[in-house]
């Protein structure tokens, strides 16, 4: 089971870039850190003001941001890139910031018809804004969030009055932003999606979907700033857990083509590219294909979260012009990587948790490895792995 912390953005009620730093602090983010590492900036930084709120039968965290003071200037791009440059920031949080703000202005400047480094951000060029973005930075970094994943977001309907004048829901901004990522409308006026939460998911999300298979840790909940028309929660939940093997009935999905045009001499490296974006599983198997051309069925599994990169790549290093896909439940057994000692010196190997009792299994790569380096038949270290392992788990068992 691999330690990686991995985050879940609940968006049932959308996200907005204040919701978003509460449910962090909610989570685990200490005040006095983030207050701590927004001071970096070397700005003078507005009053923030934490506090706990119930929304229906919920308990949340609700930040508000005093708002800057009146005629101060509209940052530009190339402005607040300056400042988060010359903070003393850590890099990690640096380029979290900056990617965050890189959708915004790349979302104005198409809206607006001009070159990134020209865009003047109005709502979003404040302090406040700065405190969210920068805040969403150090929440994912103290928090060590190595993967977020977020659900589909909801889509609104109505008008939203912003420097520009009136623009329709979703806002423009949202949608330039949200490109490739799920969506689905809500008969509801009034604005859940702000440019600001749009963008720190699609900067800091790997994936888009349900949750991912985790063993729970901690959750937050980030609070909205006005109570909905419908009477729902206008909140946004954060689930935090660690990344892995939960030994359960896990749901994947199943990702074929047929391919009758297209050379596999160059599946070892297609493979490659899918197990580095998440890959499960990778087959390829010849098929009689229509008007009697043989061909391949390639075939990928993978958890839902991984699955639009594995797409993706499906139709951009092979020859489908489509794919088929369906969920199903897997049942996976529990194991880990152990050191097996041997006459040729510690060999890696892996140990299944059987309902029988543990099982040591050789890697090939390393029982190849050592074949090579002594001559020796594949086999006969295949032998003395498993030999070894069985040794080493009957020992454990007596103990």
């Amino acid at each position: 089971m691999t330690n990686t912390t991995i985050a879940y953005a609940d968006c049932f009620s959308g996200i907005s870039g204040d919701m978003f730093l509460a449910a962090l602090l909610d989570a685990g983010l200490p005040e006095a850190e983030l207050h701590g590492q927004l001071a970096r900036l070397g700005l003078p930084l507005p009053k923030i003001i934490r506090e706990t709120v119930r929304d229906g039968v919920l308990r949340a965290t609700r930040l508000t941001v005093a708002p800057e003071e009146a005629g101060q200037p509209h940052r530009s791009w190339a402005m607040i890139r300056q400042i988060i440059q010359s903070s003393t920031l850590a890099p990690s949080i640096q380029d979290k910031a900056q990617a965050i703000f890189t959708q915004l202005a790349e979302a104005e400047a198409r809206g607006h018809g001009c070159p990134v480094d020209e865009v003047h951000f109005h709502e979003i060029g404040g302090l406040d804004a700065l405190v969210d973005i920068v805040g969403a930075a150090i929440g994912l970094d103290y928090l060590g969030i190595g993967r977020l994943v977020c659900s589909p977001l909801p889509m609104p309907r109505g008008w939203v009055a912003c420097a520009h004048g009136a623009l329709p829901l979703p806002a423009p901004a949202v949608l330039e932003i949200l490109h490739n990522v799920p969506v689905y409308g809500v008969d509801l006026a009034e604005e859940l999606v702000t440019p600001t939460g749009a963008a720190i998911l699609k900067a800091t999300a790997a994936a888009f979907g349900p949750m991912p298979a985790m063993v729970l840790r901690q959750v937050g909940y980030g609070a909205g700033g006005h109570k909905r028309a419908d009477g729902l929660p206008n909140l946004l939940r954060l689930v935090i857990g660690n990344e892995g093997n939960s030994g359960e009935a896990q749901t994947v999905q199943v990702v074929e083509t047929n391919l009758d045009d297209w050379s596999p001499e160059g599946f070892p490296y297609l493979a490659e590219q899918l197990f580095a974006l998440g890959a499960l599983d990778v087959v390829l198997i010849p098929i009689q294909m229509k008007k009697g051309r043989p061909g391949f069925l390639l075939q990928v599994i993978t958890d839902e979260a991984h699955s639009l990169a594995i797409k993706r790549c499906m139709l951009t290093d092979t020859t489908a012009i489509g794919l088929r896909f369906r969920t199903e439940q897997r049942l996976t057994l529990p194991r880990a990587m152990i050191t097996v000692a041997t006459q040729w010196g510690p060999i890696m190997a892996k140990q299944v948790e059987t309902p029988a009792g543990p099982v040591v299994t050789p890697e090939y790569e390393e029982c190849r490895r050592v074949a090579k380096e002594h001559g020796l038949p594949l086999r006969q270290v295949y032998a003395e792995v498993a030999g070894q392992g069985r040794t080493t788990t009957q020992q454990a068992k007596g103990k």
